[in-house]
């Protein structure tokens, strides 16, 4: 895979992550329609539990509901002029620097935004909400903005090499909202075994036990090969995670082209899925002694 091609898939992934929800939401490939913007949807939640209308509500209220409406629209100029319409009622609306950071090109300007969004998130919730709901943050649609916001500068920041600082605004997510709705589990876990902080990652592997995902089941077997080598427990979690899916090997061994087109989605087990797993994870493969060869022999 090119350089091209793997920023190409980031940027699709950080989206697809910043869109979901929890995380057995994947878009299968045999889906004849595309996911909806869950962005879009928290709208109807919000109007359902009690939202507000017209000029009701506080300032960063009555913003949300104009960012509502953002996500939903299809064209850029109108999204843009959606989320700075919403900056006018409010300058403490996270999502409006998260639509915007999306928006521009250039790296420094969304990475500016992105940390004018998360302090406005800040400012918008007060200290005494993060102390009063840390560890269910999710569940309240008026956090979303917020982490969001966070998610996407931690990316940034990672790519900008800024990987210690990185690290903890994943890991502050998932103190907040451990049952990780946004999928940062994911982000995290390649960066924790690119630092070689193996005994973090295997906490992050331990408190999601029942997560069989590529990245998960790859990473566990790639842990214990790292920290036992050929072992019976490295050998029958490699096991669980081909049979979890069986494509990872042939591309990460070369034996298949990765294809020119990045997929949008993935389904559990499939070729895409194998995909957006190597993006990440397979650096840390090739940085493992021997683990490629292991690999090779365990098939």
């Amino acid at each position: 895979m090119s350089n091209t091609q793997k920023k190409q898939l980031k940027r699709k992934r950080r989206k697809a992550l910043q869109k979901r929800g929890p995380l057995t939401l994947v878009h299968s490939a045999a889906s004849a329609q595309p996911l909806p913007s869950l962005r879009a949807m928290e709208g109807v939640m919000a109007g359902m539990f009690g939202g507000v209308d017209g000029d009701e509500g506080t300032a960063v209220d009555r913003a949300q509901q104009v960012m509502y409406d953002a996500w939903e629209a299809t064209e850029p100029k109108r999204r843009i002029a959606l989320a700075r319409k919403a900056l006018a009622i409010s300058g403490d609306c996270a999502d409006a620097y998260v639509l915007l950071a999306e928006e521009v090109r250039d790296r420094h300007e969304a990475r500016q935004l992105l940390e004018q969004g998360v302090a406005a998130g800040e400012r918008a919730l007060g200290q005494g909400f993060f102390e009063e709901n840390v560890g269910h943050f999710w569940g309240l649609l008026e956090t979303r903005p917020y982490m969001r916001d966070r998610c996407s500068l931690a990316q940034i920041l990672w790519d900008a090499g800024e990987r210690e600082v990185a690290v903890t605004h994943y890991q502050e997510l998932l103190r907040l909202n451990p049952n990780d709705n946004q999928g940062v589990r994911d982000l995290l876990l390649p960066c924790l075994l690119e630092l070689g902080r193996d005994k973090e990652a295997e906490g992050l592997v331990a408190a999601f036990e029942e997560d069989g995902t590529a990245m998960m089941s790859y990473s566990r077997a790639l842990l214990a090969f790292r920290r036992d080598g050929d072992c019976s427990e490295s050998r029958s979690l490699l096991r669980a995670a081909i049979k979890e899916n069986r494509h990872v090997p042939t591309f990460l061994l070369g034996r298949k082209r990765l294809p020119k087109s990045i997929p949008d989605y993935h389904g559990f087990g499939d070729e895409n899925e194998a995909i957006c797993y190597l993006v990440d994870g397979a650096n840390n493969w090739r940085a493992t002694p021997g683990a490629l060869d292991w690999l090779a022999s365990s098939e």
